[in-house]
C-alpha cells in the first residue's frame, strides 16, 4: 500500500468514525421534528446510493428504482402485520425486491435488450406496480390480516422491534438505526467495489464486449448488481414505512422514480457519496419550497436538473473533488477512485 493510499484509508476510518458518533449523538441535541425530518432525508440517501452503484458503478439505467423502494415497503407493511414487526419483517423487506430485481434482470439481461429498451422496461414496471396497488381498494384485496387499501394505502404499520426489546423503536432509535444502517451499506458497497466482483461490474459498464471476451460473464455481474441494489432501495423502503407508520401506492409513483435519477445526477453518476448528498439537498430544498405557494416544486425540480446538466454535467461530487486534484484521473474510472 502506497503512503498516499495508506492516508486515504485512515481519512476514511476517520470519516467513518465521525459519522457514526454524530448519528448515535444527533438525538441528545436535536428536537423530535427535526430529527424525523433528518431520518427521512438518510431513507432517501440509501435509496439514492441504490440507484448510485447501480447505475453510476454497473451502468444500467434504471428509471424503476422506486419499484424496489415501494415493494420493500409494502413487504415490511404486510409482514409486520402478519407476523409482527421484528427481524423477519425486515429481512422479507429485503428479500422481496431482490427476488423481484434479479427475476426482472434475468429477462433483461439475458435476453440483451439494450439500455434504452431497459430504462424503458424498468420504467413500466414501475407504473404497473403503481396502477395495481391502486386498485386494490375492496375489502377482498388483503394478504393474509393485512389489507392493501389501494389508493389509501395501508395506515397504522407497526414500528420495527428490535431483538432483546419489548417495545417498538422511538424516533430516536429509528434515526440511529437509520443512520447506522447508511453507513453500513455505502462502506460495504466501498468494499465490493474493491474486491474482483466490482471490479469487473466496472470493467463491464466501461466495455461489456471486452470484459466477455476476457472471459467475465457479464450478463451474471450485472445481474447481481441489479439485485443489489434492489435490495438496498428494499431496505430504504422498510426504512420509510417505519419511519411513517404509513404507505400507499405514491412510493411507486413517477415523480418518485424521477427524483431518484435528479439525485444522481446531481450529486454526481459515478460516486456513491455524491448522489447522497444531492438526495439530502434536494430533499431538504423540496421541504424549505413546501411551505409556500408561489414556486411550483416541480418546475424548481426541472430548472435544478437543467442547470446541472448543462453547467455542471459531472455533478457536485465529482466537480468539487476536480478542484482539489486536477490531474486526478477522471471519479470511478477503477474502483480505487471510488468514492
Amino acid at each position: 500500500m502506497t503512503h498516499a493510499s495508506s492516508l486515504r484509508s485512515w481519512g476514511l476510518a476517520a470519516a467513518g468514525a465521525l459519522c457514526v458518533a454524530g448519528v448515535l449523538l444527533a438525538p441528545q441535541v436535536t428536537d423530535t421534528f427535526a430529527l424525523l425530518a433528518l431520518t427521512v432525508y438518510l431513507v432517501m440517501a440509501m435509496l439514492a446510493l441504490s440507484l448510485a452503484f447501480v447505475w453510476g458503478f454497473g451502468g444500467i439505467l434504471c428509471f424503476g428504482q422506486a419499484a424496489f423502494f415501494g415493494l420493500g415497503a409494502y413487504a415490511y407493511a404486510i409482514g409486520a402485520i402478519n407476523f409482527g414487526p421484528g427481524v423477519a419483517a425486515l429481512l422479507l423487506s429485503v428479500a422481496v425486491p431482490a427476488v423481484f430485481a434479479a427475476l426482472l434482470g434475468y429477462f433483461m439481461f439475458y435476453g440483451r435488450i439494450s439500455d434504452v429498451y431497459l430504462g424503458v422496461i424498468t420504467l413500466a414496471v414501475t407504473l404497473i406496480l403503481f396502477n395495481l396497488a391502486n386498485s386494490t381498494s375492496g375489502s377482498e384485496y388483503r394478504i393474509g390480516e393485512a389489507l392493501l387499501g389501494g389508493f389509501n394505502g395501508i395506515p397504522s404499520i407497526p414500528t420495527l422491534t428490535l431483538p432483546g426489546h419489548d417495545s417498538p423503536l422511538e424516533p430516536e432509535g429509528l434515526f440511529r438505526l437509520v443512520g447506522l444502517l447508511l453507513i453500513a451499506a455505502y462502506v460495504g458497497l466501498r468494499l465490493l467495489l474493491r474486491t474482483r466482483f466490482g471490479q469487473v461490474v466496472v470493467a463491464v459498464r466501461e466495455n461489456e464486449r471486452r470484459a466477455e471476451l476476457l472471459g467475465y460473464d457479464a450478463r451474471l455481474h450485472k445481474l447481481l448488481a441489479f439485485a443489489l441494489g434492489g435490495a438496498i432501495a428494499g431496505l430504504a423502503g422498510c426504512l420509510y414505512a417505519n419511519w411513517g407508520a404509513f404507505v400507499n401506492p405514491g412510493v411507486f409513483s413517477l415523480a418518485q422514480s424521477a427524483q431518484i435519477i435528479i439525485w444522481v445526477i446531481v450529486g454526481g453518476r459515478g460516486t456513491l457519496i455524491g448522489p447522497m448528498i444531492g438526495c439530502v439537498g434536494i430533499q431538504w430544498m423540496v421541504t424549505a419550497l413546501g411551505g409556500q405557494q408561489t414556486v411550483d416544486t416541480g418546475l424548481v425540480l426541472g430548472v435544478v436538473l437543467a442547470a446541472f446538466v448543462m453547467l455542471i454535467p459531472r455533478g457536485i461530487a465529482p466537480t468539487v473533488m476536480g478542484w482539489f486534484a486536477p490531474r486526478a484521473r477522471p471519479v470511478a474510472t477503477v474502483p480505487e477512485r471510488v468514492r
